[in-house]
């Protein structure tokens, strides 16, 4: 089933080279991995793909290099349900790559290179008003430069398009920015950065929520892991516990919950009901390897719920 709503992500496209290695080797170590692999991520494509595959109208704004992965990835994105036109080929330049080790525990390092994502300048930004003023939501994370978010985010907030911000990878954010916020979701670290709370409890992210609000967000949710999320919708918190599978790899986790959150809430569906839905998304997605090829098809996320008895 496809939104009458239209979502918009901003965001970063990489090539991820991934490889799997026991343990990670400390500085000077050489280890030896295995299942070495090439697939498609960033934050900003992955939450695109997991909104796109989960059922969203969505348009995706992002930068490729003028090279075969580039190209590639577009068709890609396209195959995922995706309004690849806002996506711009920048001359000499290459898509962006992420390194990427998984250990046994599933756990990831990441360095990345932003190649062409860094050219997604605030001039572009405005050259796609029409397709954020348009939207009923616009998501965004910060593998793109921040005056570009910013940007986005006014001119968002001048047409009552909701912003959802995602605010991975952790960096501190001008208040500015912060109040043209509807929603944020950090995780642990990421709340820890922006408000100063260390997040290990409940009570901790409820704190960290009130923080936040006061900032002029109206809903924060606080990604806990494998202790779900805390949900603080206008000051009213409670934490909504996700699903207990076997991990494997946890890389695009967090996008896959993003990006089937949004579509569900422009479904209407009501909060505790998205979030439900965002987590069977992030659970299946932990069950498989890689960034995108591990984001599930809407139906995957409907028959998941059909058995959790929904």
């Amino acid at each position: 089933m496809k939104n009458t709503a239209k979502l918009v992500v901003l965001g970063s496209i990489n090539a991820d080279h991934i490889l799997n290695l026991n343990h990670f080797p400390a500085p000077g170590e050489t280890v030896t991995g295995k299942d070495y692999q090439v697939a498609f991520g960033g934050k900003g494509a992955n939450q695109a793909v997991a909104a796109g595959r989960s059922g969203a109208d969505i348009t995706f704004i992002a930068c490729v290099g003028d090279d075969d992965t580039g190209s590639q990835v577009c068709q890609q994105l396209a195959s995922d349900q995706i309004d690849i036109s806002a996506i711009s080929t920048i001359p000499e330049s290459k898509t962006g790559v992420a390194l990427i080790f998984v250990n046994r525990a599933g756990e990831n390092v990441i360095g990345i290179h932003a190649g062409a994502n860094a050219a997604l300048t605030p001039a572009l930004v405005n050259a796609q008003k029409d397709n954020i003023s348009e939207a009923s939501a616009l998501l965004m994370q910060l593998e793109s430069p921040l005056e570009s978010v910013l940007a986005a985010a006014k001119i968002a907030h001048q047409h009552q398009t909701k912003v959802i911000l995602n605010p991975a990878p952790a960096c501190e954010l001008p208040e500015e920015l912060l109040s043209l916020l509807y929603m944020i979701t950090p995780n642990e670290t990421e709340a820890e950065k922006l408000t100063g709370v260390r997040v290990e409890n409940d009570e901790d992210a409820a704190q960290a929520s009130r923080i936040l609000h006061a900032k002029g967000i109206e809903v924060v949710i606080i990604t806990l892991g494998s202790r779900g999320v805390w949900l603080s919708d206008k000051g009213i918190g409670q934490r909504v516990p996700g699903f207990h599978v076997k991990a494997v790899d946890t890389i695009a986790a967090g996008d896959t919950f993003n990006g089937a959150l949004v579509t569900a809430l422009l479904e209407d569906k009501p909060m505790a009901e998205a979030i439900r839905f965002a987590h069977a998304g992030a659970a299946i997605a932990v069950t498989r390897k890689g960034a995108q090829p591990s984001v599930p098809w809407r139906h995957e996320i409907d028959d998941f719920l059909q058995l959790q008895g929904k």
